[in-house]
């Protein structure tokens, strides 16, 4: 009879209150499917920073005989075989490098010819332009002031390059965009927040000739609260379940039907990241709208 009593009235306040439950559903739907697309976006930019950071490298670009105006370590001229020996000795010597690859000017001009094919200044180049330089993969890639202090300044170096700093930019945009996706989603919960207890004093205001009958003849305060608690709960519940339905829709169509296809240099997260995420969305749907009832109805329902 009790569970028969409480059911009967979570149906009744919903009824009552259709237009602000529904924007209850609305705002923790967006807060919620702003919170998962964070988390992922976060899980994305680590994945891609562990997949890009083990492969750039440090390069050592070598003096040729054209920088000997333009640069100051080269105003000797190119790099003398004996300088390119020692240089390599010591990068094999060093425990913060895994491996050392020496890049010739011919294949540096090969691999310019693979990239930029079509600029109108691959024509007008010769191998002999190119500069040598050494491909250096580090155990840690943020270890690179390393290599640039021991290097940057020895004759016969034209320049120490961090592959690295050209992805970074693109991460501190992400970063960026992860950081101003969290603060809409907390103005979107916050929103949510003041909802939710707006409806259930709404609620308790509206019932509270009823609420004060049932305090009158013994009821627990638990019992009382008990509808309003699993109004807020049941909404709260229906914004978490759209909210994962968002975020199923945005993997299936955003990513893997449209990202995969337009950028295939990026190993974007799959599945098991998706789903790992809904039950983390569907208990704070659950437990953030109950939350903020109990506490709301703390003075709301004193008779």
């Amino acid at each position: 009879m009790r569970a028969q009593f409480v059911l009967s009235e979570i149906g009744v306040g919903l009824r009552r209150n259709l237009t602000m439950t529904f924007a209850v559903i609305v705002s923790v739907a967006l807060s919620l499917a702003l919170f998962g697309g964070s988390l992922l976006m976060r899980e994305q930019v680590s994945t891609m920073k562990g997949y890009w950071y083990d492969k750039v490298n440090v390069s050592i670009f070598l003096c040729n005989k054209n920088d000997k105006e333009t640069a100051a370590n080269c105003a000797k001229g190119a790099v003398t075989e004996a300088q390119k020996q020692e240089i390599e000795s010591e990068l094999k010597q060093m425990n913060i490098v895994e491996s050392v690859h020496f890049e010739t000017s011919e294949e540096a001009y090969k691999h310019y010819k693979e990239q930029f094919g079509d600029s109108p200044l691959a024509d007008s180049l010769t191998p002999d332009q190119m500069q040598e330089s050494f491909r250096i993969k580090l155990k840690d890639p943020e270890r690179y002031d390393v290599i640039s202090t021991a290097f940057a300044a020895r004759p016969g170096v034209q320049e120490v390059q961090d592959q690295k700093a050209l992805v970074d930019d693109l991460f501190n945009l992400l970063n960026g965009m992860n950081f101003a996706a969290l603060g809409v989603m907390t103005l979107m919960l916050i929103v949510a927040l003041m909802l939710i207890v707006n409806t259930v004093r709404v609620s308790a205001f509206s019932r509270r000739r009823e609420t004060g009958i049932m305090r009158l003849v013994g009821a627990s305060s638990f019992y009382i609260q008990m509808p309003f608690i699993m109004e807020a709960a049941i909404a709260g519940l229906l914004g978490a379940g759209f909210a994962c339905v968002l975020l199923v829709s945005g993997q299936y169509f955003l990513v893997n039907n449209w990202l995969v296809d337009k950028i295939d240099v990026i190993n974007f997260i799959g599945w098991d990241a998706v789903l790992a995420k809904l039950p983390l969305v569907l208990a704070i749907g659950l437990l953030m709208p109950a939350f903020a009832a109990f506490f709301a109805l703390r003075k709301y329902l004193k008779v």
